[in-house]
Protein backbone atom coordinates (compact mmCIF):
# COMPACT_ATOMS: atom_id res chain seq x y z
CA UNK A 1 0.00 0.00 0.00
CA UNK A 2 1.33 3.13 -0.66
CA UNK A 3 2.06 5.53 2.03
CA UNK A 4 1.04 8.73 2.72
CA UNK A 5 5.28 9.70 3.39
CA UNK A 6 7.80 8.26 1.42
CA UNK A 7 11.20 8.79 0.04
CA UNK A 8 13.20 11.28 -2.53
CA UNK A 9 12.81 10.05 -6.11
CA UNK A 10 16.13 8.14 -7.64
CA UNK A 11 18.17 10.73 -9.76
CA UNK A 12 17.99 8.25 -13.30
CA UNK A 13 14.15 8.38 -12.65
CA UNK A 14 14.00 12.06 -12.85
CA UNK A 15 16.34 12.37 -15.72
CA UNK A 16 13.93 10.28 -17.69
CA UNK A 17 11.03 12.04 -15.99
CA UNK A 18 12.50 15.75 -17.41
CA UNK A 19 13.39 14.13 -20.64
CA UNK A 20 9.45 13.47 -21.32
CA UNK A 21 8.62 16.75 -19.28
CA UNK A 22 10.54 18.69 -21.94
CA UNK A 23 8.78 16.96 -25.16
CA UNK A 24 5.53 17.35 -23.94
CA UNK A 25 5.14 21.34 -22.30
CA UNK A 26 6.17 22.94 -25.39
CA UNK A 27 2.82 21.27 -27.01
CA UNK A 28 1.14 22.29 -23.84
CA UNK A 29 2.37 25.43 -23.02
CA UNK A 30 0.54 27.78 -25.42
CA UNK A 31 -2.86 26.10 -24.60
CA UNK A 32 -2.41 26.58 -20.86
CA UNK A 33 -0.80 29.98 -20.94
CA UNK A 34 -4.15 31.35 -22.89
CA UNK A 35 -6.49 29.68 -20.75
CA UNK A 36 -8.63 31.66 -18.28
CA UNK A 37 -7.65 30.62 -14.92
CA UNK A 38 -9.65 30.16 -12.05
CA UNK A 39 -7.59 27.85 -9.60
CA UNK A 40 -5.94 25.07 -9.07
CA UNK A 41 -5.29 21.90 -7.08
CA UNK A 42 -2.99 19.49 -6.43
CA UNK A 43 -4.14 16.42 -8.43
CA UNK A 44 -5.54 17.96 -11.11
CA UNK A 45 -5.67 20.64 -13.99
CA UNK A 46 -6.69 24.31 -13.97
CA UNK A 47 -9.96 24.84 -11.45
CA UNK A 48 -13.11 27.25 -10.89
CA UNK A 49 -12.39 28.33 -7.68
CA UNK A 50 -15.01 27.84 -5.42
CA UNK A 51 -15.87 31.63 -4.97
CA UNK A 52 -17.05 31.24 -8.88
CA UNK A 53 -18.45 28.18 -8.02
CA UNK A 54 -21.45 28.69 -5.54
CA UNK A 55 -24.64 30.91 -5.25
CA UNK A 56 -23.98 33.94 -3.11
CA UNK A 57 -27.34 33.46 -1.42
CA UNK A 58 -29.96 30.95 -1.69
CA UNK A 59 -31.93 30.35 -4.95
CA UNK A 60 -35.03 29.93 -6.20
CA UNK A 61 -36.23 26.16 -6.53
CA UNK A 62 -36.72 26.73 -10.57
CA UNK A 63 -37.03 23.78 -12.19
CA UNK A 64 -38.58 20.09 -11.65
CA UNK A 65 -35.80 17.11 -12.23
CA UNK A 66 -37.07 15.08 -14.57
CA UNK A 67 -34.09 12.86 -15.98
CA UNK A 68 -34.37 12.16 -19.45
CA UNK A 69 -33.63 8.29 -21.45
CA UNK A 70 -31.38 6.93 -23.90
CA UNK A 71 -27.87 5.12 -25.16
CA UNK A 72 -24.72 5.52 -23.82
CA UNK A 73 -22.91 8.97 -24.55
CA UNK A 74 -19.71 8.76 -24.89
CA UNK A 75 -16.20 7.18 -24.40
CA UNK A 76 -15.65 3.76 -23.32
CA UNK A 77 -19.43 3.13 -21.63
CA UNK A 78 -22.18 0.98 -22.93
CA UNK A 79 -24.57 2.56 -19.72
CA UNK A 80 -27.57 3.26 -20.52
CA UNK A 81 -28.62 6.92 -19.15
CA UNK A 82 -32.32 5.49 -18.37
CA UNK A 83 -30.82 3.85 -15.53
CA UNK A 84 -30.49 7.28 -13.86
CA UNK A 85 -33.82 8.08 -13.75
CA UNK A 86 -34.83 10.04 -10.53
CA UNK A 87 -38.00 8.83 -9.44
CA UNK A 88 -39.06 11.18 -6.86
CA UNK A 89 -37.46 14.26 -9.02
CA UNK A 90 -37.28 16.36 -5.53
CA UNK A 91 -33.26 16.05 -4.82
CA UNK A 92 -30.64 17.32 -7.00
CA UNK A 93 -28.75 15.43 -9.36
CA UNK A 94 -25.59 14.70 -8.40
CA UNK A 95 -22.62 14.00 -10.83
CA UNK A 96 -19.24 12.88 -10.18
CA UNK A 97 -15.94 13.70 -12.34
CA UNK A 98 -12.99 11.28 -11.61
CA UNK A 99 -9.65 11.29 -13.89
CA UNK A 100 -5.74 11.44 -12.66
CA UNK A 101 -3.60 14.62 -11.86
CA UNK A 102 -4.13 17.34 -14.72
CA UNK A 103 -6.36 15.54 -16.81
CA UNK A 104 -8.65 18.10 -17.49
CA UNK A 105 -11.54 17.20 -14.68
CA UNK A 106 -12.11 21.17 -13.53
CA UNK A 107 -11.68 22.31 -17.20
CA UNK A 108 -14.45 20.21 -18.19
CA UNK A 109 -16.74 20.62 -15.33
CA UNK A 110 -16.12 24.21 -15.95
CA UNK A 111 -17.25 23.87 -19.62
CA UNK A 112 -19.88 22.45 -19.12
CA UNK A 113 -20.87 24.89 -16.89
CA UNK A 114 -20.94 27.64 -19.67
CA UNK A 115 -22.34 25.96 -22.12
CA UNK A 116 -25.26 25.35 -19.77
CA UNK A 117 -25.00 29.68 -19.59
CA UNK A 118 -24.56 28.87 -16.11
CA UNK A 119 -20.94 30.48 -15.63
CA UNK A 120 -22.20 34.04 -15.30
CA UNK A 121 -25.53 33.67 -14.59
CA UNK A 122 -27.39 35.84 -11.58
CA UNK A 123 -27.84 33.75 -8.23
CA UNK A 124 -31.12 33.96 -8.54
CA UNK A 125 -31.16 31.86 -11.83
CA UNK A 126 -28.43 29.44 -10.99
CA UNK A 127 -29.05 26.09 -11.27
CA UNK A 128 -25.34 24.01 -11.49
CA UNK A 129 -22.71 24.34 -8.95
CA UNK A 130 -19.02 23.09 -8.79
CA UNK A 131 -17.29 21.69 -5.71
CA UNK A 132 -13.91 19.74 -5.61
CA UNK A 133 -12.87 17.25 -3.45
CA UNK A 134 -9.31 19.46 -3.00
CA UNK A 135 -11.88 21.47 -0.58
CA UNK A 136 -11.63 18.75 1.97
CA UNK A 137 -8.19 17.45 2.59
CA UNK A 138 -7.33 16.73 6.24
CA UNK A 139 -6.05 18.77 8.52
CA UNK A 140 -2.38 17.99 8.63
CA UNK A 141 -0.42 17.52 11.75
CA UNK A 142 3.09 19.77 12.82
CA UNK A 143 4.94 16.70 11.29
CA UNK A 144 3.00 16.10 8.59
CA UNK A 145 2.79 19.79 7.16
CA UNK A 146 6.66 19.60 7.78
CA UNK A 147 7.20 17.13 5.42
CA UNK A 148 4.65 18.65 3.01
CA UNK A 149 6.54 21.95 2.82
CA UNK A 150 9.28 19.71 1.15
CA UNK A 151 6.96 17.76 -1.01
CA UNK A 152 7.52 15.01 0.59
CA UNK A 153 3.45 14.25 1.71
CA UNK A 154 1.28 12.28 -0.60
CA UNK A 155 -1.36 14.21 -1.34
CA UNK A 156 -2.94 12.08 -3.77
CA UNK A 157 -3.55 9.12 -1.12
CA UNK A 158 -7.29 8.42 -0.06
CA UNK A 159 -6.52 9.38 3.69
CA UNK A 160 -5.06 12.36 2.63
CA UNK A 161 -8.84 13.67 2.63
CA UNK A 162 -11.65 14.08 5.04
CA UNK A 163 -13.82 11.37 2.99
CA UNK A 164 -16.34 11.69 6.54
CA UNK A 165 -16.54 15.31 6.37
CA UNK A 166 -17.33 14.74 2.41
CA UNK A 167 -20.28 12.01 2.67
CA UNK A 168 -21.69 14.40 5.12
CA UNK A 169 -21.55 17.53 3.06
CA UNK A 170 -22.80 15.49 0.19
CA UNK A 171 -25.72 13.83 2.03
CA UNK A 172 -26.47 17.54 3.35
CA UNK A 173 -26.52 18.87 -0.27
CA UNK A 174 -28.79 15.67 -1.54
CA UNK A 175 -31.39 16.95 1.26
CA UNK A 176 -31.43 20.76 -0.18
CA UNK A 177 -29.16 22.14 2.95
CA UNK A 178 -27.20 24.99 2.60
CA UNK A 179 -23.53 23.84 3.71
CA UNK A 180 -20.68 25.18 4.37
CA UNK A 181 -17.31 23.99 2.38
CA UNK A 182 -13.92 24.67 3.76
CA UNK A 183 -10.89 26.62 1.83
CA UNK A 184 -8.03 24.81 1.56
CA UNK A 185 -4.09 26.72 1.35
CA UNK A 186 -2.08 25.27 -1.03
CA UNK A 187 0.99 27.39 -0.22
CA UNK A 188 0.50 26.82 3.53
CA UNK A 189 -0.86 23.26 3.21
CA UNK A 190 -3.91 23.80 5.33
CA UNK A 191 -7.51 24.75 5.97
CA UNK A 192 -8.05 28.47 5.98
CA UNK A 193 -10.67 30.08 8.63
CA UNK A 194 -13.37 31.04 6.38
CA UNK A 195 -15.81 28.59 4.48
CA UNK A 196 -17.74 29.20 1.49
CA UNK A 197 -21.18 28.91 1.68
CA UNK A 198 -22.91 26.75 -1.22
CA UNK A 199 -26.70 27.07 -0.72
CA UNK A 200 -29.26 24.80 -2.58
CA UNK A 201 -29.09 23.76 -6.69
CA UNK A 202 -30.82 21.27 -8.85
CA UNK A 203 -26.88 19.70 -10.37
CA UNK A 204 -23.74 19.57 -8.26
CA UNK A 205 -21.02 18.56 -9.96
CA UNK A 206 -18.15 16.84 -7.50
CA UNK A 207 -14.75 16.74 -8.97
CA UNK A 208 -11.33 14.80 -7.83
CA UNK A 209 -8.71 12.44 -8.46
CA UNK A 210 -10.42 10.08 -5.80
CA UNK A 211 -13.75 10.87 -6.54
CA UNK A 212 -15.22 7.16 -7.26
CA UNK A 213 -12.33 5.64 -4.63
CA UNK A 214 -15.13 5.40 -1.48
CA UNK A 215 -17.91 3.85 -1.56
CA UNK A 216 -19.74 5.47 -0.29
CA UNK A 217 -18.94 8.82 -1.27
CA UNK A 218 -19.18 6.82 -4.75
CA UNK A 219 -22.77 5.47 -4.26
CA UNK A 220 -24.22 8.91 -3.85
CA UNK A 221 -23.41 9.74 -7.74
CA UNK A 222 -26.08 9.83 -10.13
CA UNK A 223 -23.94 9.81 -12.56
CA UNK A 224 -20.19 9.40 -12.65
CA UNK A 225 -17.37 10.79 -15.49
CA UNK A 226 -13.96 9.79 -15.88
CA UNK A 227 -12.26 11.93 -17.55
CA UNK A 228 -8.73 10.20 -19.69
CA UNK A 229 -5.87 12.00 -20.41
CA UNK A 230 -2.29 10.45 -21.47
CA UNK A 231 0.33 10.61 -18.88
CA UNK A 232 2.51 13.23 -20.88
CA UNK A 233 0.16 15.44 -21.05
CA UNK A 234 -1.13 15.58 -17.50
CA UNK A 235 2.75 15.65 -16.41
CA UNK A 236 3.43 18.84 -18.84
CA UNK A 237 0.35 20.39 -17.54
CA UNK A 238 1.51 19.59 -13.69
CA UNK A 239 4.65 20.94 -14.22
CA UNK A 240 3.44 24.17 -15.78
CA UNK A 241 1.15 24.72 -13.02
CA UNK A 242 3.47 24.17 -10.24
CA UNK A 243 6.50 25.84 -11.80
CA UNK A 244 3.98 29.23 -12.61
CA UNK A 245 1.35 29.25 -9.57
CA UNK A 246 2.93 27.87 -6.69
CA UNK A 247 6.29 28.54 -7.10
CA UNK A 248 8.08 25.54 -7.07
CA UNK A 249 11.34 23.93 -8.88
CA UNK A 250 11.22 21.09 -11.16
CA UNK A 251 13.62 19.07 -9.68
CA UNK A 252 10.75 18.72 -6.24
CA UNK A 253 8.01 18.63 -8.81
CA UNK A 254 9.25 15.48 -10.80
CA UNK A 255 10.18 13.83 -7.36
CA UNK A 256 6.94 14.27 -6.22
CA UNK A 257 5.58 13.42 -9.09
CA UNK A 258 7.45 9.99 -9.32
CA UNK A 259 7.14 8.66 -5.70
CA UNK A 260 3.92 9.69 -4.90
CA UNK A 261 1.71 10.79 -7.65
CA UNK A 262 2.26 8.47 -10.59
CA UNK A 263 2.18 5.40 -8.49
CA UNK A 264 -1.12 6.92 -6.56
CA UNK A 265 -2.78 7.30 -10.18
CA UNK A 266 -2.11 3.49 -10.59
CA UNK A 267 -2.84 2.27 -7.11
CA UNK A 268 -6.15 4.58 -6.36
CA UNK A 269 -7.14 6.57 -8.84
CA UNK A 270 -6.89 4.24 -12.55
CA UNK A 271 -8.85 1.18 -10.97
CA UNK A 272 -11.79 3.60 -10.16
CA UNK A 273 -12.62 3.93 -13.76
CA UNK A 274 -14.19 0.83 -14.42
CA UNK A 275 -17.01 3.02 -12.00
CA UNK A 276 -17.61 5.82 -14.36
CA UNK A 277 -20.84 5.66 -16.90
CA UNK A 278 -19.19 7.98 -19.52
CA UNK A 279 -15.17 8.49 -20.45
CA UNK A 280 -14.37 11.29 -22.09
CA UNK A 281 -11.03 10.80 -23.30
CA UNK A 282 -9.05 14.15 -24.15
CA UNK A 283 -10.72 16.17 -21.48
CA UNK A 284 -12.09 19.26 -22.10
CA UNK A 285 -11.05 19.10 -26.01
CA UNK A 286 -13.92 16.17 -26.81
CA UNK A 287 -16.73 18.33 -27.43
CA UNK A 288 -18.99 15.33 -28.61
CA UNK A 289 -18.66 13.77 -25.15
CA UNK A 290 -19.14 17.72 -23.32
CA UNK A 291 -21.79 18.56 -25.70
CA UNK A 292 -23.83 15.35 -25.01
CA UNK A 293 -23.48 15.06 -21.41
CA UNK A 294 -24.78 19.37 -21.69
CA UNK A 295 -27.78 18.54 -23.41
CA UNK A 296 -28.44 15.77 -20.67
CA UNK A 297 -28.56 18.03 -18.02
CA UNK A 298 -30.65 20.37 -19.76
CA UNK A 299 -32.99 17.41 -19.59
CA UNK A 300 -32.77 17.62 -16.34
CA UNK A 301 -32.82 21.09 -15.66
CA UNK A 302 -36.00 21.87 -18.21
CA UNK A 303 -37.75 18.76 -16.88
CA UNK A 304 -37.69 17.60 -20.50
CA UNK A 305 -37.43 14.16 -22.62
CA UNK A 306 -35.03 14.01 -25.68
CA UNK A 307 -34.06 9.97 -25.79
CA UNK A 308 -34.77 9.87 -29.67
CA UNK A 309 -32.43 13.36 -29.72
CA UNK A 310 -29.84 11.48 -27.78
CA UNK A 311 -30.04 7.90 -30.19
CA UNK A 312 -29.97 10.21 -33.00
CA UNK A 313 -26.76 11.91 -31.63
CA UNK A 314 -24.95 8.62 -31.17
CA UNK A 315 -26.07 6.87 -34.24
CA UNK A 316 -22.99 7.63 -36.90
CA UNK A 317 -22.55 11.32 -35.92
CA UNK A 318 -18.89 12.73 -35.53
CA UNK A 319 -20.14 16.47 -34.69
CA UNK A 320 -21.93 17.52 -31.67
CA UNK A 321 -25.59 16.76 -32.11
CA UNK A 322 -27.63 20.32 -32.86
CA UNK A 323 -30.92 19.99 -31.26
CA UNK A 324 -33.48 21.69 -32.85
CA UNK A 325 -34.41 25.42 -32.42
CA UNK A 326 -37.38 24.83 -30.63
CA UNK A 327 -35.93 22.04 -27.78
CA UNK A 328 -32.61 24.29 -28.02
CA UNK A 329 -32.30 26.96 -25.03
CA UNK A 330 -28.70 28.87 -24.36
CA UNK A 331 -30.18 28.74 -20.68
CA UNK A 332 -32.09 26.47 -18.64
CA UNK A 333 -35.24 28.19 -17.47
Amino acid sequence: MLGLCGFRAPASLQTQASARVARACAAVAGTWQGAARWGCEPGGEEGLSLTHQINPAPPRRLVSRRLSGGSSMAGDSEQSLQEHEQPGGGEPFLIGVSGGTASGKSSVCARIVQLLGQNEVDYRQKQVVILSQDSFYRVLTSEQKSKALKGQFNFDHPDAFDNELIVKTLKEIMEGKTVQIPVYDFVSHSRKEETVTVYPADVVLFEGILAFYTQEVRDLFRMKLFVDTDADTRLSRRVLRDISERGRDLEQILSQYITFVKPAFEEFCLPTKKYADVIIPRGADNEVAINLIVQHIQDILNGGHSKRQINSCLNGYTAPCQRQPSESSSRPH
